[in-house]
């Protein structure tokens, strides 16, 4: 017992060795940074025109915690604690479904992708993950993916037939929507896991928690590829930029940080030069990937240079906390959901 103990112990040595070695390693090739590298080739971007309100979406009668766009780039889903999910065409502000929820305590929605997106989806203190088929008008669920031990705090889809939650059980889990079971259990995590976002290709995904890391993972393994680590609060939001090379997280040390995958490492934060100390909410990119919208405790959305990290435009309008935001897939539009019962569509 004794001698297991001490290769034990061995073997852990010989561990973080090889750790530090990798992350020496890491580090050497780190040769510069996007602040020091815009300065070198003398780059000072244009500023473009701020965003300005186009619609407003009005309909839910209590805080909304979630929207997400669909695949034709018109229609989105909203998710509000007044007990209902809100499909809308952000054109016209017309809702095309009004889906009654068993639980009001609500945290997040999906849209399935694709042109005609077929499903919407939502999660929250109930611990379930709720199908609905829109092509369905009796407002049920057609699947219960019943599994978490805790809140679901995110859902996304992968495809019509699965997909992605995170949980309060500090675990994600891929779901197979037409059985109903979880085919893989991501548990590295040692907090609530707070988001995810799957790649442009649906191979892998990104998962952040109140454990400060942001995790990336491949959907066919339940182990995980690398851990990136940089903030120093609750991480709440994630997104990945369009080109699959990199992701952006939104946390409580009020900043928004962009993270390289090939580097494997942090390239900037935003908000931290700038004495700002409002916890961030939610994050995403434009289509190009050049800007940065990050959502704020105190009601306002900034648009953040990804390269060089000046705020650009600061966008105000809602009149409480801005819990959610999206861009959709073709980057003519942002909306923005908030405490204040309202969605706001910029363009």
């Amino acid at each position: 017992m004794e001698k297991k103990q001490q290769d034990l112990n061995q073997l852990k040595k010989e561990i973080d060795a090889l750790k530090a070695q990798i992350k020496e390693n890491a580090d050497g090739k780190s040769d510069t940074t996007l602040k020091d590298y815009l300065t070198s080739v003398n780059k000072h971007p244009d500023r473009p025109p701020q965003p300005r309100p186009r619609r407003t979406l009005k309909g839910h009668l209590a805080k909304i915690y979630s929207m997400h766009w669909s695949g034709d780039a018109v229609h989105l889903v909203s998710a509000s604690q007044d007990g209902r999910l809100l499909v809308w065409d952000a054109l016209t502000t017309n809702k095309t479904h009004a889906i009654p929820l068993r639980s009001s305590w609500v945290m997040t929605c999906a849209y399935s992708p694709g042109d005609g997106g077929k499903f919407v989806a939502s999660g929250g203190l109930d611990n379930n993950c709720s199908i609905y088929n829109l092509q369905q008008d009796d407002g049920k669920a057609c699947r219960e993916l019943n599994g978490h031990g805790a809140f679901i705090s995110c859902c996304r889809f992968i495809s019509d037939s699965h997909i992605l939650t995170s949980s309060g059980d500090h675990t994600c889990m891929l779901w197979d929507i037409e059985k109903g079971t979880a085919q893989h259990t991501f548990a590295e995590h040692e907090g609530d896991v707070m988001g995810v976002a799957i790649s442009p290709d649906g191979n892998n995904f990104v998962s952040c928690a109140i454990d400060m890391f942001s995790f990336l993972w491949d959907v066919r393994t339940p182990k995980y590829i690398y851990r990136f680590e940089g903030h120093e609060s609750d991480v709440n939001a994630i997104a990945y930029m369009r080109n699959g090379r990199a992701f952006g997280t939104a946390s409580d040390d009020a900043t928004a940080r962009l993270f390289d995958i090939r580097a494997g490492r942090e390239l900037r934060a935003y908000g931290k030069e700038d004495e700002q100390s409002n916890g961030v909410t939610s994050v995403d990119f434009s289509l190009s990937g050049r800007y940065l919208f990050a959502g704020y405790d105190d009601y306002s959305c900034i648009v953040w240079d990804t390269l060089s990290g000046e705020k650009l435009h600061t966008l105000q309008g809602h009149e409480n906390r801005l819990s959610t935001l999206g861009v959709n897939v073709d980057g003519t539009a942002l909306c923005t959901g908030g405490w204040d019962n309202l969605l706001r569509v910029w363009a």
